[in-house]
């Protein structure tokens, strides 16, 4: 039985037999103080034998098992908090939902966290119960259509492609469900990951409705002598039990309110977006996208927005935060500062007032503790070589980031998402700052912490003498003096690896105009394979984007970031403490924002996997309206590849009838 410590995601579990099926289901009791932001609810997860725990030392974790859960897709009518007015909206929105797992209630638009294991073949019966669309298919597979028709996709996992996997080239019509197969490999990462519909022509949309959950794949495995585990074996308390785990997904939902002629309803004052009484708030057409400073709304927490109720923490405990960027319209930038003495009230404070509480309440100084360091210890799920040290840590939509984080003093903190500049932001329009939540810090059990990083690894320490097995502990100690964590990173630099091709991508639409192997994105259409790939080759890409900034996310394989400058001046952003690219230098990612004076290159290595997928601009408004290509990795005699799919075919290429068995 895994313990529930403070807000960690890691569940109890309750073990009950159920047609010779042991089935796994969150607890689903309030974490924190009433009120506060929780960590999402878990979904229900059948197995026919409880999930192995750690493996002993010296010992090879044993083998998962097969998982199966149901996601119901459906609407839900509920209220959301308005942040301009302090009032509950109505609103009725597309959501997941999992049997067993808590939903509805204040927070429905958050899909329940789907918890994995390396070695796991994870059965996903996905019911899409929206409403028939007839004939809402285009002409033109570019506009944003057939709202109700989707499909499933897990952001960031190395499994295959095709067939009933992790296949975006599907459709799922309403009221048909069909079964996925995620069958994970033994040695896949541990990490933090995310699931969400990827239907060419109506992903914004349904991501936009908050159809985004988190997908983490728990760790098992200690290190070798001559093999990386998992990190989650290492950070675990003097009692043996994962210390504080908060999980924090961050969404925008542009929800609207119409007049009689279709118009989103508007206040006189400052033009941010009303609902009045009797008005019910929806996501049913791309006018609510790129407005997003406009609107007056504010990114959502876990499904919630901004509550005045803190998270609690205790003096001194080292936590875990792992972020995930699901939203569509935003840029952000966390970063954590204490509350000053004496400062006032956050309740029934309205958006339009934040940026100046903040001034007044928040220590917005620079020190050694204002805003506290945050210790990168993962991007987009994959362990680090080398930990980050971060004061603001930027998020672009589909990035993940997990961070230690230590709190030094007792008191209050506040968790602010801090101005970002226009030319670093996916709305183009630059951002304020917003309060995201606030963390009550107990100082029971510790003393005052007055050297963060000294904690951190005397922390770090202690845990590895404990917790690794002989012939690794030594090294583990040892590399954290340096902040490396090499004993628990799967993906090592290919940095001095020979590159067999160089593949060249703009973001923006039609001719590149600066030379034959350069490749825009050009509107997307489904005959085509824009690159065909070879199974086991090593190739740089050089990024770039036409006009304002991009997130570029490729599926299946990762990749290294091998250098990013400007691209007039020649200036290495991954030196400049001030650009959102500071550190990333080694990185392995799976999305990348390109700015528009920026050169990017990456390496990777086609491992494994054959068949076709896609790349595309994480704007996922971008996204459905062509700015994405097909990829296809194939054998090096070319043969593995599935047949491109018709214009027609993928204009009517869905899933009529499944076998309805769970």
């Amino acid at each position: 039985m895994v313990s529930l410590q403070g807000s960690t995601v890691y569940c109890r579990i309750s073990l009950a037999v159920v047609i010779g099926t042991v089935v796994m289901a969150a607890d689903t009791r309030a974490q924190d103080a009433p009120g506060a932001i929780q960590n999402p609810p878990t979904a229900r997860v059948e197995r026919v034998a409880p999930p192995p725990m750690v493996a002993a030392a010296g010992e090879a974790a044993p083998p998962s098992g097969e998982a199966r859960l149901t996601l119901r897709i459906g609407y839900t009518e509920t209220t959301l908090r308005n942040p301009g007015t302090k009032q509950l909206d109505k609103v009725k929105l597309r959501s997941y939902t999992s049997e067993g797992a808590a939903s509805g209630g204040d927070s429905p638009f958050i899909a329940p966290t789907i918890e994995v294991f390396p070695g796991d073949t994870v059965r996903i019966t996905l019911k899409n119960e929206l409403p028939p669309e007839p004939d809402c298919d285009k002409e033109d597979v570019n506009e944003p259509h057939c709202f109700n028709t989707t499909n499933l996709h897990g952001h960031g996992l190395a499994v295959s492609p095709s067939g009933n996997s992790d296949n975006v080239l599907i459709s799922i019509r309403p009221q048909v469900e069909f079964q996925y197969e995620y069958n994970i490999p033994a040695d896949h990462p541990a990490g933090t990951f995310w699931y969400h519909p990827h239907r060419h022509g109506s992903t914004a949309l349904q991501v936009g409705s908050g159809m985004a959950g988190a997908l983490i794949v728990r760790g098992r495995r200690r290190p070798t002598p001559t093999t990386t585990g998992d990190i989650d074996t290492l950070l675990r308390d003097a009692m043996g039990d994962p210390g504080p785990d908060r999980l924090l997904v961050f969404q925008q939902i542009p929800y609207a309110c119409r007049t009689t002629n279709d118009a989103i309803k508007t206040n006189e004052a400052d033009g941010t977006w009303l609902c009045e009484s009797g008005d019910v708030g929806t996501v049913e057409k791309y006018d609510v996208f790129g407005k997003w400073k406009a609107s007056g709304r504010y990114t959502m927490i876990n499904g919630r927005t901004v509550e005045p109720l803190a998270q609690k923490a205790k003096q001194g405990r080292l936590e875990r935060w792992r972020f995930i960027h699901a939203g569509v319209s935003d840029t952000l930038k966390v970063s954590f500062r204490k509350r000053l003495p004496g400062s006032r009230s956050f309740e029934g404070l309205r958006a339009g007032d934040q940026e100046a509480w903040i001034d007044a309440n928040c220590d917005m100084t620079s020190s050694a503790q204002s805003p506290l360091p945050q210790y990168e210890i993962a991007t987009d799920g994959l362990t680090r070589e080398q930990i980050a040290v971060k004061r603001v840590n930027w998020l672009q939509p589909g990035y993940r980031s997990d961070v230690l984080v230590i709190f030094p003093t007792p008191g209050d903190y506040c968790v602010i998402d801090e101005a970002a500049p226009a030319a670093a932001s996916v709305n183009g329009e630059g951002a304020g700052r917003q309060l995201l939540t606030l963390v009550t810090v107990d100082p029971v059990g510790h003393t005052p912490v007055t050297d963060i990083d000294r904690e951190l690894k005397g922390q770090i320490r202690a845990a590895a003498n404990r917790y690794m097995p002989a012939g690794v502990r030594e090294r583990v100690m040892a590399d954290i003096e340096t902040f490396r964590l090499g004993a628990f990173a799967a993906h090592t630099s290919i940095a001095n690896s020979t590159p067999s091709k160089t593949q060249h991508l703009w973001f923006g639409f039609g001719p590149t105009g600066v030379g034959e192997s350069d490749t825009t994105i050009r509107a997307y259409d489904p005959e085509r394979i824009d690159r065909q790939l070879t199974l086991g080759a090593t190739e740089d890409w050089h990024l770039r984007s036409k006009a304002s900034g991009h997130p570029f996310h490729i599926h299946v394989n990762p990749f290294e970031v091998l250098s990013i400058v400007q691209t007039d001046g020649g200036a290495d952003l991954t030196q400049d403490p001030e650009s959102e690219y500071f550190g990333l230098k080694g990185t392995w990612k799976d999305t990348l924002f390109v700015q528009q004076n920026a050169t990017l290159v990456v390496r990777t290595q086609y491992r494994r996997y054959i068949g076709d997928f896609v790349l595309h601009c994480h704007i996922l408004t971008h996204e459905d309206t062509g700015m994405m290509q097909n990829v296809r990795i194939a054998l090096p005699n070319g043969q593995g590849g599935q047949e491109p799919a018709s214009h027609d075919a993928m204009k009517h290429k869905h899933t009529e009838t499944s076998d309805r068995r769970p």
